[in-house]
């Protein structure tokens, strides 16, 4: 018997990085992780910079990174509404380890012209990216 799906599109503000069926979403929203599945309650929620995990239909898993936006679901289907959206092979490691520094930095200098609001985002960012990059090489292993 085929697992129970639903239709995900992950939209960016310049590209859909995703739509097709899936069997199950991680995301993770302000109040924290979130897994939806068929049938889900409808719900609409912002989402934090991080991943969504989904399993498409037959099983196989993709990673997408988010820079935030809005998560919505509906009995029809999941709607990932990001402001950056960018499929976990397609992260540059080295640029998102630089802007992680460059966002310690920001923080440490008070001198800084980002406010320490916009240098936190700046790092939960980066941090968002490494994160996903690193569980993409243990799910290829």
């Amino acid at each position: 018997m085929a697992a129970m799906t639903t239709q995900l599109d992950v939209v960016s503000a310049e590209d859909k990085i995703f739509s097709g069926l899936v069997e199950s979403i991680r995301i993770t929203g302000f109040e924290g992780e979130l897994g939806i599945q068929p049938g889900h309650a409808p719900l609409i929620t912002p989402i934090k910079p991080g991943m969504v995990r989904l399993v498409k239909q037959f099983g196989e898993e993709e990673l997408v990174y988010l820079s935030g936006g809005i998560l919505e679901v509906q009995p029809t289907g999941v709607i990932v509404l990001a402001d950056v959206a960018v499929r976990a092979e397609d992260l540059d490691e080295q640029a998102a380890i630089e802007a992680k520094k460059q966002a310690e930095a920001h923080i440490k200098d008070p001198n800084s012209d980002l406010d320490y609001a916009e240098a936190a985002m700046e790092l939960a960012k980066a941090v968002a990216q490494i994160q996903v990059i690193e569980d993409l090489r243990r799910i290829r292993k």
